[in-house]
């Protein structure tokens, strides 16, 4: 019995500290100043860690195999395919002429554009949580307690804050969703949504430890408008709604999440499709221009690239969010990576893996700048429009900007590609007079 009595006594202080120090910071928008403390001890440690790296790394070291990374495997000639073709073809064909096709592939295959950007960025140096830098071996005992001491943090203490405060906050948004759902709709539902939405996401920052900096606040999204963001995890929502509510666009699911989507729509118009409707191309568009023809909604959220890209990329921006009509609000997400990789691979992690990744990790720190809303021009068609904010995105965030599919990250690519390719090389030997 006293062992129970325990654990409920710890049990009763933890939520007590849970709820005074996060819940009603949460509610009032206001903090305590914690976060900022920790981060700044963070990032004293952070540094210091560098600097003993940097030290250890001029120290002579036991020689090992080292391992290329990520980036620069290759040294690309950047020749174009006609001036090769046309020097490989002066003569007869040799059995070389294949080489310079080998060469080609092994560089597509090993380190091409596109693939690069669904694995995680390639830190410069260790940030005490993984070892990101292939060659790093031991340097000092001080560094290596260090790291012994972060993982005790991490495990011990940071992740069963994180996960109470996260089931606090999902918690929180199906009850308060459910109670405020019951109320006509009027202005005082519209204002107790918005006050639920933006409590129970400050609670969930808070349970990733996110420290987020909005810049041009002045362009945040209107109502009745479209906000469109690059997407690197399915938390960009979540860093977005904690500084504004948006109605949420996707397929209905199941389990939990299935559960957090009927109670929320209740309370706030979100635009949720069977896994049929998707396919309606008609219906979804006819859908959407409805929710943004009435000017009382909450602006549509949504994420054209229709996939998770690593942090360091915009790829194409899918038409469909382009051809609706209205105002787009475009917002870029730039998460730095020292702290926790905020990427999701889910081609390598489930969505379970990845949150604890993440509950695992230092602290999530990101930048969100809202940039000046575009209209589409009258001489411009959806494509047009969807690579002009795309650029304006790219720009802002320090993103590359890459013209390809997101959905290569799932799916081959079609085998339409492959032949307008082979007619440009038959098309090459042709004028070259290698055949004919």
């Amino acid at each position: 019995m006293e062992v129970v009595w325990a654990v409920g006594q710890v049990g009763a202080v933890w939520m007590a500290v849970v709820l005074g120090l996060v819940m009603l910071p949460s509610a009032l928008g206001m903090s305590l100043g914690i976060s900022e403390a920790y981060m700044w001890v963070l990032v004293k440690t952070l540094e210091w860690a560098t600097i003993r790296l940097q030290k250890g790394a001029k120290k002579p070291q036991p020689q090992v195999p080292r391992t290329p990374t990520a980036n620069g495997i290759i040294e690309r000639d950047e020749t174009p395919m006609e001036k090769e073709i046309a020097l490989l073809h002066r003569g007869d064909f040799e059995f070389s002429h294949i080489f310079y096709f080998c060469r080609k592939g092994f560089e597509a295959i090993v380190e091409d554009e596109v693939t690069q950007r669904f694995s995680s960025e390639e830190l410069l140096s260790w940030n005490l949580l993984t070892r990101t830098n292939v060659n790093f071996h031991y340097i000092s005992l001080r560094l290596t307690v260090v790291w012994v001491i972060g993982v005790v943090v991490r495990y011990c203490f940071l992740l069963p804050l994180r996960f109470s405060l996260a089931a606090i906050g999902i918690t929180s948004m199906i009850v308060g969703t459910t109670v405020v759902g019951q109320l006509p709709n009027g202005s005082v539902k519209n204002y107790l949504s918005e006050v639920v939405h933006l409590t129970c996401s400050r609670i969930l920052v808070r349970a990733l430890s996110g420290t987020i900096r909005y810049h041009n606040k002045e362009n945040r999204p209107q109502k009745g408008g479209i906000c469109v963001a690059n997407h690197t995890s399915p938390i960009d929502a979540i860093i977005l709604t904690n500084d504004g509510c948006y109605a949420m666009v996707g397929q209905v699911h199941g389990g939990l999440m299935g559960v957090i989507q009927r109670a929320t729509v209740k309370a706030c118009p979100h635009v949720w499709f069977e896994r049929s409707e998707m396919k309606d191309r008609h219906l979804v568009t006819k859908r959407l221009r409805e929710h943004v023809a009435d000017k009382s909604k909450l602006p549509i959220l949504i994420f054209p690239e229709g996939t998770c890209i690593n942090n360091t990329s915009v790829m194409m921006f899918k038409k469909g969010s382009f051809e609706i009509g209205g105002t787009i609000y475009p917002v870029a997400i730039k998460y730095d990576p020292q702290f926790g990789d905020a990427f999701w691979n889910s081609s390598k992690y489930n969505i379970v893996s990845y949150l604890l990744r993440i509950m695992t990790s230092w602290a999530i720190v990101c930048n969100v700048w809202y940039l000046p809303p575009m209209v589409r021009k009258e001489d411009e068609d959806a494509v047009q429009f969807a690579n002009r904010v795309r650029s304006a995105i790219a720009r802002q965030g320090g993103l590359t900007e890459l013209p390809w599919d997101g959905g290569l990250k799932r799916a081959k690519v079609k085998d339409t590609f492959k032949e307008e390719q082979q007619k440009n090389y038959s098309k090459m030997l042709v004028r070259n007079g290698s055949v004919g």
